[in-house]
């Protein structure tokens, strides 16, 4: 393509960088997707993007299909080519988004993958008081009570829990904030972190979890110490960070037919989202959590 289509490719990714501020997981699909299809339309002799129409659109998408992409795959192809296009809209470059009226191929819904609160408690009962066990059995039991997604768990800072109040703070997808509760079993177990915590953090690290060099832990380092521990303690499926929100979810909404409540915890914008779990009514979560939740019931002693 022109050094002016590649011009406009690189604002848009400057934009996403520095204004819309996106994850890096984010911007880099966002990167990698509009240069397959930059790739695809050199194919095509496509030189500028004002060339590009709906049926080429319709045609990268078949493409994609035929070469065994899946329908969530396309569509997240489809979803960041239309946002780019809609840029060029905004910046008067084109006229019209030649990604409008193009869909994937449908997708099947798959449920989301759960442990039973009996295994997931044989999961989280991590033996041993080393810095790096009490670490992980607080990082765990966090992701399993408040249902945080990975990426909310690393960035989270050390100002983000309130012991007292048993909540956190939490940013999530599009920089949204809310606040979630943090169950009995996640509080102690922060509590014995904190304690621990200055043994292996470095003095000016705000990250409430570091790694064992004193900074902020990764996203990498968690998935790996989710593998060992789910290894370690028996577990014989595949255990992953994402899991931990899923069993939240399914747990908390078998326990108080509360959809509407699981939405406001989990972060979702549209219900649609928290519906793949079940299909059960609605009351309010605040109200029913510490009775919901397998790991948020208060001591009666």
């Amino acid at each position: 393509m022109a050094a002016d289509a590649d011009h406009w490719l690189e604002a848009f990714l400057t934009h996403l960088r520095t204004e819309r501020r996106l994850s890096d997981h984010t911007y880099s699909n966002y990167r990698r997707d509009l240069r397959a299809l930059r790739r695809w339309l050199q194919q095509q002799s496509v030189d500028s993007w004002i060339e590009v129409t709906g049926d080429e659109m319709r045609a990268y998408s078949a493409s994609l299909f035929r070469n065994g992409k899946s329908p969530r795959t396309i569509s997240r192809s489809l979803s960041a080519a239309r946002t780019f296009f809609g840029y060029l809209a905004r910046e008067k470059q084109i006229s019209r988004n030649p990604v409008d009226g193009v869909s994937a191929p449908s997708a099947s819904k798959r449920l989301p993958g759960t442990l039973d609160a009996d295994t997931m408690a044989a999961l989280l009962a991590i033996p041993g008081d080393s810095p790096l066990a009490v670490r992980d059995r607080a990082m765990l039991e966090l992701l399993y009570s408040s249902g945080l997604r990975l990426a909310e768990l690393v960035a989270l800072n050390l100002n983000a829990v309130d012991l007292n109040d048993r909540t956190a703070h939490v940013t999530g997808k599009g920089n949204k904030e809310r606040i979630v509760p943090v169950g009995s079993k996640a509080i102690s177990a922060l509590q014995q972190w904190l304690r621990q915590r200055v043994q292996l953090a470095h003095t000016d690290e705000s990250a409430l979890f570091v790694s064992q060099r004193g900074n902020r832990i990764s996203r990498r380092n968690v998935q790996q110490r989710v593998l060992h521990w789910a290894k370690v303690q028996g577990v014989d499926t595949r255990v992953y960070p994402h899991l931990f929100r899923h069993s939240c979810a399914t747990h908390v909404l078998e326990s108080s037919r509360d959809l509407r409540g699981v939405q406001e915890l989990l972060g979702h914008a549209d219900i649609a989202t928290t519906q793949i779990y079940t299909h059960l009514d609605f009351q309010h979560l605040a109200q029913i959590y510490d009775e919901a939740h397998p790991r948020a019931k208060r001591s009666k002693n």
